[in-house]
């Protein structure tokens, strides 16, 4: 198969009409978008949107092959997963990588010397033009976040290391299920697998 043809490629269907269902002073908001089908504009149907920046998700990976992992609350689904350091690409015009060297200092105390993209993924599709980008960091060190203050749920947060291997095998499991971080460590594996992965 030619690799071109195996793509997505960008489309617009017409939007007849929209109104916002929810919108404050935060960057994402929910928008109803009534839509039709190209060339057949008597076929309208209603579509929600999730406007939302996107987001960068960082898969920091030290010298033992240790992973460094969040536990946070997240109350829309009741639970505590084990997660990556990420964040919001919620300022303007910063690179996707500025915004993950920031969210590791940030959420882990850490800077690193090295940096790869390792996806470029969307979160949902079908209602969110939520994209994450996923970039794998070595070359750790200590790194203190500065004046930036944990709150809300963030500041119960708890911080630790996971071998990558038994990373894997809860992501395998099932046991670890939040989705970026499933993401990350699968990507991780092939390409090391393959000898994708730069050199530190």
């Amino acid at each position: 198969m030619d690799p071109a043809s195996l793509a997505d490629r960008p489309a617009a269907w017409p939007v007849v009409r929209s109104r916002d269902l929810h919108r404050d002073g935060w960057i994402v908001a929910l928008r109803e978008d009534v839509v039709t089908r190209p060339e057949h504009p008597e076929d309208e149907f209603v579509r929600i949107s999730l406007e939302h920046p996107g987001a960068v998700v960082v898969l920091a990976v030290d010298d033992q092959e240790r992973v460094l992992c969040l536990r946070q609350y997240r109350h829309t689904t009741q639970r505590e997963f084990v997660e990556l350091p990420a964040g919001l690409r919620d300022a303007a015009d910063e690179p996707s990588v500025e915004t993950a060297k920031r969210e590791l200092r940030e959420e882990a105390e850490l800077a690193a010397t090295s940096w790869q993209l390792l996806l470029s993924t969307f979160a949902s599709a079908g209602i969110s033009e939520e994209v994450h980008e996923i970039f794998l960091a070595r070359g750790l060190s200590v790194a203190p976040r500065g004046d930036f203050a944990m709150v809300h749920e963030e500041a119960e947060m708890e911080v630790f290391w996971a071998p990558m291997a038994d990373l894997l095998d809860a992501v395998l499991d099932r046991r670890v299920q939040q989705g970026p971080l499933a993401q990350a460590v699968l990507a991780y594996d092939v390409l090391k697998r393959r000898g994708g992965l730069e050199s530190v």
